[in-house]
């Protein structure tokens, strides 16, 4: 019996000697990830901002490595012009949050390897510049005072740094005295570079919401996980900052730690899902083709694109990161400011139809030419009105299953009935099945960029 209880006390302390050992997100329940994610999931729709020595040139944020310009003559080019006069972020934050933004993410440091704030570890920094200033701390001041949460964009890539290997994605990839420089570089130091910046990011500027890693590659002559210490930099980063929210591009498995999928300038078909089960994810997209600014540009999608964009994604469950790319003086160019006024008009009204939403139940099937975003709280569903149908909208199986109906941007009753045989109106009879709802519009569409069903639900 002695022998037994000795048994079994050895095997407790070896779990909670094991459980002490284990980082604490591998602790984390499942209730106390969805308690940290909550205003994530809630909020939906957040301002990317890319911004670096590549908005002089204005020619895309990989110009550097499109032109295979050396370390050198880049820094000679444009280090020296960097002056953003007219850079104020109270006015960026204040154009999110009139677009109906909740959260914003800016590049502390891109590809490039220049860094917006006043690091200790590298002197291609801002503020030996004509900026002459950290650039990073007044963006999150500005961000807090305006009631947005606060992300940081990293990348672990470094074109400038000297230990960063020159591999395939290098913008001297195909320059034979810099590819034979790698037998002096150094990819643990520089794994050494990228904590100690990331320390920097993390414990100056107060608590930080979100962090945004960029990319792994690998693959022949790439990177994966290896190169960065994936798992040592996501272990710093959760010690640091305990509830941020931590994307998925540090090359890890499902499992490791990672918070969200991010697919980039793509749409998914449905809910991603790993192994069977719905992952958080958002969807980083540009107004044009490019993030950084690019002067001459000249794919930008329209306010309408956009909105119709942002309802999708909630309709599938995630969130939408809409890049901006400010100029190399400081602001956003009017092109991008038509666009987040546009959308903001249409949130003003119809914010109600995205925040705290998700997919709708299966229960309900997608009308043609509309969306559906559902509100599991308030148990209202939405119909978004992509396209205005000549007075009559069906909405499928949808019979004994709504109260009552009503656009939303102005609160005004929609009337809606249900199949009916007689004469009269036999051509519902024909087009409506027994268990549709059948909902009279006018036929001149409302003043609204998309018009938006709220329905109360039974």
């Amino acid at each position: 019996m002695r022998s037994l209880l000795f048994l079994m006390f050895m095997l407790s302390l070896a779990k909670l000697s094991a459980q002490e050992a284990s980082p604490a997100w591998a602790r984390e329940t499942p209730e106390a990830k969805e308690k940290r994610m909550e205003w994530w999931r809630n909020d939906r729709f957040g301002l990317f901002i890319h911004w670096g020595l590549y908005s002089v040139p204005a020619r895309h944020e990989w110009v550097q490595q499109r032109e295979q310009i050396s370390t050198e003559d880049y820094e000679k080019r444009y280090f020296n012009l960097f002056d953003p006069d007219l850079y104020h972020p109270e006015e960026w934050a204040a154009k999110a949050k009139e677009a109906g933004m909740k959260y914003a993410v800016i590049t502390t440091r891109h590809h490039e390897g220049f860094s917006l704030w006043d690091t200790k570890f590298s002197d291609f920094k801002a503020t030996n510049t004509p900026a002459k200033r950290d650039l990073i701390k007044p963006f999150v001041e500005a961000c807090r005072n305006a009631g947005l949460k606060v992300g940081f964009y990293y990348s672990l890539i470094d074109w400038h740094h000297p230990d960063f290997t020159v591999d395939g994605t290098h913008a001297m990839r195909n320059n034979q005295e810099a590819r034979a420089s790698n037998a002096h570089r150094d990819m643990a130091k520089y794994r050494q570079f990228m904590k100690d910046q990331v320390r920097e990011l993390l414990t100056n500027y107060g608590k930080i919401d979100m962090l945004f890693f960029d990319f792994s590659y690998p693959g022949k002559d790439g990177k994966g996980h290896e190169d960065w210490d994936s798992e040592g930099l996501l272990k710093l980063v959760r010690q640091l900052q305990p509830d941020i929210i931590v994307n998925d591009r540090l090359g890890l498995d499902a499992g490791w730690g990672w918070d969200y999928r991010t697919p980039e300038q793509f749409m998914p078909q449905s809910w991603p899902e790993i192994d069977g089960q719905k992952v958080p994810w958002e969807t980083c997209q540009t107004f044009s083709g490019s993030w950084g600014y690019n002067r001459d540009e000249n794919t930008w999608k329209s306010t309408n694109q956009l909105i119709a964009m942002l309802i999708e994604v909630v309709s599938k469950g995630g969130n939408l990161l809409l890049n901006v790319g400010p100029t190399a003086r400081g602001y956003i160019d009017d092109r991008a400011q038509e666009r987040l006024e546009g959308i903001g008009r249409w949130m003003k009204y119809n914010d109600r139809s995205i925040y705290g939403c998700t997919a709708a139940p299966s229960e309900f099937q997608k009308p043609d030419n509309c969306l559906l975003t559902y509100n599991p709280d308030t148990r209202r569903l939405y119909v978004h009105l992509l396209q205005w149908p000549f007075q009559t909208l069906y909405l499928p199986g949808f019979r004994g299953k709504v109260r009552y109906a009503q656009f939303l941007h102005d609160g005004s009753e929609v009337k809606f009935t249900v199949r009916t045989e007689a004469s009269s109106h036999e051509h519902m009879a024909i087009t409506a099945g027994a268990n549709d709802l059948i909902v009279t519009l006018p036929i001149v569409k409302p003043n609204v960029e998309i018009p938006v069903l709220e329905l109360i639900l039974e």
